[in-house]
């Protein structure tokens, strides 16, 4: 059950699914853009240039996934890539939005194909970062990398170094741990591991079930970071083919390529929805 009545103003939003909440913020106005975070991350951390540069012209609805920032877990069990679709089509109808673009950024990427796939006609437009197809045409990272994005040992600040140096190439990672690694461990302290054990769950699931392919894609941009360790680059090739849609490789960028070059993605999304 979805209660309507509880969405907010001011910049956020909350609704009641089932009897968990489920929440997200907004940014800009304009047309509605949904814009879904990745593993681990909730709507307060995407690199804010690159927010800025969308909601010069949209009005961007960032969620927050099952578990993490405002929104309740709920049964672990139930978090799976189509559950997490599923609750944003329950936030579009509480926000009264019939069809918009998506943006999807690592499994942020899984959920908004599988909305696209779930509801195609409310999808209009979907841009694809660092994001992989899933099932047997994904290409999967070293499982060396998995275990250390993974990994909740140690203390906030280690877990935000470990992350930052598998989001950003080697050259960029010390740089970028100095100004914001104290940023990213409070940002870690608060998550759960309960719900990124599910998270996990959910994306092992997702590689394991072969995806269908779209009967009818919407406009589709594929952007994916040359030497991203997280999810190699060769899952961009098998993205636009899978979705018929164009794709550009960052060279020297990793997993994190919309922090490196913050504009220019924003200014290649918006392209892609002009």
């Amino acid at each position: 059950m979805v209660d309507t009545r509880a969405v907010a103003a001011a910049g956020k939003g909350a609704i009641e699914i089932g009897g968990r909440r489920f929440a997200w913020a907004i940014a800009g106005e304009g047309p509605p853009l949904l814009l879904v975070n990745g593993y681990a991350a909730t709507a307060a951390d995407w690199d804010p240039t690159f927010l800025g540069g969308l909601a010069e012209g949209f009005e961007v609805i960032c969620p927050d996934n099952r578990g993490l920032g405002d929104s309740d877990l709920g049964e672990v069990e139930e978090v799976t890539i189509d559950a997490m679709a599923a609750d944003l089509e329950a936030m579009l109808d509480a926000l009264g939005i019939e069809r918009l673009p998506a943006v999807g950024w690592s499994m942020g990427g899984f959920v908004a194909q599988r909305l696209a796939l779930r509801a195609p006609d409310r999808v209009t437009a979907l841009a694809l970062l660092g994001t992989d197809p899933g099932g047997e045409r994904a290409v999967l990272a070293d499982p060396a990398i998995w275990t250390s994005l993974t990994d909740r040992s140690g203390t906030p600040r280690e877990q935000a170094s470990r992350l930052i140096a598998l989001l950003f190439p080697p050259a960029l990672a010390p740089r970028m741990d100095r100004e914001f690694g104290d940023l990213v461990a409070t940002a870690q302290a608060q998550l759960s591991t309960v719900a990124l054990r599910a998270q996990e769950e959910a994306m092992a699931a997702w590689h394991v079930t072969a995806q269908e392919p779209p009967q009818s894609p919407p406009p589709t941009l594929v952007l994916h970071g040359e030497g991203d360790v997280v999810i190699p680059a060769p899952n961009a090739g098998a993205l636009a083919n899978l979705w018929n849609g164009g794709c550009e490789l960052f060279p020297g960028a990793g997993h994190g390529f919309m922090a490196q070059e913050p504009r220019r993605v924003a200014n290649l999304v918006r392209g892609l929805l002009a």
